[in-house]
């Protein structure tokens, strides 16, 4: 089936077959289940996929309208408990909380239904794949955190499982539980090899601890946390002039940092070869080479690795949000024997109480083999090229003018505006509408949609004509 934009319509009127498409298979409960009272979801499997027919429940108003009285007042605790900024931010997009989620959609506490397009790249299975959701209740009900005393299997075959489908070479893998805490074991394995130096790129995101922040290059969360690490030095995206200028400053004592294409940076992607001369480069300088897949690895790219397109072997692979299979936080470094020496002979050189726990490799297990079984990734690389055909035509009678650009490759699409202002109104205008996406935090002009490969035809035509609408209605306000 062919993906065409609607001309008309919305989230709340379109109408659909019930077409099961690619995610058929995925137990959810229906729309109508209950949650808990503490908004914990329902049983993970045994009842259908919801179809993408909106509920009677699923009309929503434009974000900013008041929650209705009944609930618990979320918006208030946030104020009170976790922070006034994200309690305005809560208020703004209509305060409702979500509680409930399974394949392509979450649901909210006031009934309402939502398409996720965005989750920051973490969905690629969708939420709560059901062999995932089962392998971590499995490990739950045996053994869920280790003594990090003995071995640990799970852990040990979780390895095994990643290491399969890394470049090859890359067979040391060290869980750990987040993005950012994959860069910053990177950044200390390179200071194991005497590696102090580090180059990273403009616009590029590898997470907001201290280290990880370090290599972030955006000023707005650098400032307030100065001074970061020292020697770390940015350059250019796309550029190896540039970076063979900074490696020739810092020859056999550096790190390099790349995205294969910049997410946060407003999926910015490199020309053909780029990445083939950053890896010579880092060997004629005598560098390490960290690539940063966590949000473009796992088959969100179309392959499993944003570096398989050109054959690159790096000698540190980051992994994280799709290895989570939409369940349990987890994420990886992947490096080479050699690269992995340090940390190979020191067991206790970097550490932590939570990395590589059972219930965390079981999910990063469940997911990688549910990737094999469903081949998520050539789903993922057809599915890509399909909706941002798609989403080109729907933005084309606002090229040139409210639209700059729409680019991106396999499942990570982003939408540049002429003007910052209507990425917020846009942003608005489709969870009114009842789609969630995500705005870019180093790129403010940019939209990212990282839709699910699981996705169904109904759904993605339920998107479009989402995005038209909401299009038309961001392009009125703005020119008022």
């Amino acid at each position: 089936m062919t993906v065409s934009p609607p001309s008309t319509g919305t989230a709340e009127t379109t109408e659909t077959s019930g077409n099961t498409g690619p995610s058929a298979g995925l137990a959810a409960p229906t729309s109508g289940s209950p949650a808990t009272s503490d908004g914990a979801a329902g049983p993970p499997s045994g009842t259908a996929t919801p179809s993408c027919a909106p509920s009677s429940e699923s009309s929503t108003p434009r974000a900013g309208t008041a929650a209705p009285s009944d609930r618990p007042d979320t918006v208030d605790l946030y104020q009170k408990h976790i922070g006034s900024g994200r309690a305005v931010m809560g208020r703004v997009m209509g305060g409702m909380a979500e509680v409930r989620s399974e394949g392509v959609w979450i649901h909210t506490d006031d009934g309402r239904r939502f398409l996720d397009f965005g989750g920051y790249g973490v969905f690629i299975m969708g939420h709560r794949h059901p062999a995932v959701v089962e392998a971590v209740h499995r490990q739950i009900d045996t053994h869920p955190l280790a003594s990090r005393v003995l071995l640990e299997p799970v852990a040990a075959r979780a390895a095994r499982a990643l290491a399969a489908h890394t470049p090859p070479g890359l067979d040391y893998v060290h869980f750990v539980n987040s993005g950012a805490e994959a860069t910053e074991a990177a950044l200390k394995l390179a200071r194991a090899h005497g590696l102090a130096s580090v180059i990273t790129t403009r616009s590029g995101f590898h997470g907001k601890t201290l280290g990880a922040l370090s290599v972030t290059a955006n000023a707005t969360y650098q400032t307030p946390f100065q001074p970061l690490l020292p020697d770390v030095t940015q350059v250019a995206y796309d550029d190896p002039a540039d970076l063979e200028q900074a490696l020739a400053a810092h020859r056999d004592r550096a790190c390099v940092i790349v995205e294969p294409v910049q997410g946060e940076g407003g999926v910015r992607i490199p020309r053909p070869g780029y990445l083939s001369q950053v890896r010579a480069l880092c060997r004629a300088y005598g560098a390490l080479l960290v690539v940063d897949e966590i949000q473009t690895g796992m088959g969100r790219l179309g392959t499993w690795w944003g570096v398989d397109a050109e054959g690159v072997r790096p000698d540190v692979l980051l992994v994280g949000k799709g290895l989570s299979g939409g369940v349990v936080p987890v994420a990886a470094m992947v490096a080479t024997a050699e690269a992995y020496a340090p940390f190979s002979r020191d067991p206790y050189l970097h550490t932590s109480t939570f990395g590589a726990s059972p219930i965390a490799c079981a999910a990063a297990l469940a997911t990688v083999r549910a990737m094999e079984e469903e081949d998520t990734v050539a789903r993922a690389a057809a599915l890509g090229p399909r909706i941002l055909t798609a989403v080109r035509e729907v933005c084309a009678p606002y090229q040139g003018g409210l639209v700059r650009e729409v680019r991106g490759r396999g499942l990570l699409i982003g939408i540049e505006f002429a003007e910052e202002r209507a990425v917020g109104e846009l942003l608005l205008e489709l969870i009114s509408r009842g789609v969630l996406v995500n705005n870019s935090l180093n790129s403010t002009r940019v939209l990212r949609l990282t839709p699910p490969a699981v996705v169904e035809d109904c759904a993605l035509d339920l998107f479009l004509t989402t995005l038209d609408a909401a299009l038309r209605g961001t392009a009125d306000r703005l020119t008022v």
